[in-house]
């Protein structure tokens, strides 16, 4: 088992590391009140003889279709978006009164190759030259920092996917058709350190990726700790291309913390993990922020070694109805591969959401649409949904914040009214070899 472990694959650790499907923080706001649920528009009269007729509603998109953030992509919210198209165009499209019909959905993507410049570029090109009605985002938090700016420059609605950081919730407050869907730091780490505090965790490590994701992480887990009392007597940060975490490891052990948690990517995580198995280290707590709520990484180390191990998110089958029949059609579409348990579900949320304001607006103008997803509530998979007021997915619709490994299943453990079940502490010991 152990040796098996440590023989994964260089190339393996590092395209999987690239799965950054959340990212960083920012101060936690007060429930917001949701806007009034209004019904959409329901069809009344044919359009007018004279109007420009149409057969379909394009959607652009520049996302990485090759190079590493492909992993990000094919792993993120392409389930979701993939699925979102297929469903609504065999239901014969969106119903759009302007125009008295249902429109397909035609969906253009270009390929920017894992390119920032190359992205920005050919989103221009779909606003400029292809014209098309709107367009999804492209993945990874970076990639949304850049296209940001273009969409709200020409004034098209861009509801954010992969990716969410302080900075970036900072940079779309001047950014009104851009809106965040993504939960991260600011409303995870808070609930984990006061549940450190009722389990009585006194020390707690802290292992962070030299990145946004990593920086922003441990310093929300530096400053909520300390806030609760909680020493922090190890903060040890590491490069993306870091092939030995023992020291860091050992470092931790040596100080006996009571919680080791890594601010870092799959990659990361899994070689994290790999290590302390080998070197015997078994703190109460265990945690990884991105990769522990996927199944594969269940599947590496096997579903009784990782008893018992934290991570970001979380959603799953039993979070609702509506959770589990994505879950499935998620499973039946792409298999193990496609089902992210910490953003998809926010993803297939914002499809829904988004929909359902182009049938309220009726019409395809964005200004109109735009002005409906800041104010109004829509029934999604996550219940009532809504935006709060610094244009985030309100922090009432999320499914969780925090899971756990239990029993062979990601459970949602936290916040306490979101958890499938009751969470485990302290974390059992590694299986021996």
């Amino acid at each position: 088992m152990n040796k098996k472990l440590l023989l994964i694959p260089l190339a393996l650790l590092l395209a999987i590391s690239l799965v950054a499907i959340g990212c960083p923080a920012t101060p936690t706001t007060p429930p917001t009140t949701p806007p009034t649920t209004t019904p959409p528009t329901e069809p009344t009269t044919p359009p007018p003889d004279d109007i420009d007729t149409r057969d379909s509603i394009v959607i652009g998109q520049a996302v990485s279709l090759s190079g590493p953030n492909y992993v990000i992509h094919a792993s993120g919210a392409m389930v979701p978006q993939t699925l979102w198209v297929e469903q609504v165009n065999a239901e014969g499209g969106i119903y759009v009164e302007e125009y008295g019909k249902k429109l397909p959905i035609e969906w253009i993507q270009y390929d920017d190759k894992s390119d920032h410049g190359t992205m920005v570029k050919l989103l221009e090109k779909l606003i400029l030259e292809d014209k098309v009605d709107f367009i999804f985002p492209p993945c990874s938090t970076s990639w949304l920092f850049a296209a940001a700016p273009i969409a709200n420059k020409y004034e098209y609605v861009m509801l954010g996917a992969e990716g969410g950081a302080e900075s970036l919730e900072e940079l779309v407050q001047d950014l009104p058709y851009v809106f965040l869907v993504l939960n991260y730091s600011n409303t995870q780490i808070p609930v984990l350190a006061d549940q450190f505090v009722e389990w009585g965790v006194k020390t707690v490590a802290i292992n962070f990726l030299e990145d946004l994701h990593g920086v922003e992480y441990s310093n929300r887990a530096l400053s909520e700790l300390t806030k609760r009392g909680i020493e922090v007597p190890v903060i040890k940060s590491h490069p993306f291309e870091i092939q030995d975490m023992s020291p860091i490891i050992k470092a931790a052990q040596d100080a006996n913390v009571d919680a080791f948690c890594n601010m870092t990517y799959p990659g990361q995580n899994i070689l994290v993990t790999a290590q302390a198995i080998e070197l015997g280290y078994n703190p109460k707590v265990f945690f990884g922020t991105v990769g522990p709520f996927a199944l594969w990484f269940r599947d590496i180390f096997t579903a009784p070694t990782i008893e018992g191990l934290i991570g970001g998110g979380a959603w799953n089958k039993k979070s609702s109805p509506a959770a589990a029949e994505f879950y499935d059609a998620s499973m039946d579409r792409f298999g193990e591969g496609g089902i992210d348990m910490w953003g998809n579900l926010y993803y297939w949320a914002s499809l829904q959401f988004f929909q359902q304001a182009i049938e309220k607006a009726g019409t395809l103008d964005q200004k109109v649409i735009r002005d409906i997803i800041a104010t109004e509530t829509f029934d999604t998979c996550l219940g009532p949904t809504w935006f709060d007021e610094k244009q985030r997915l309100a922090e009432e619709c999320h499914p969780g914040e925090i899971g756990q490994w239990i029993n062979g299943e990601w459970e949602v453990i936290l916040p306490k009214d979101k958890a499938t079940a009751e969470p485990i502490y302290p974390k059992p010991p590694w299986p021996t070899p």
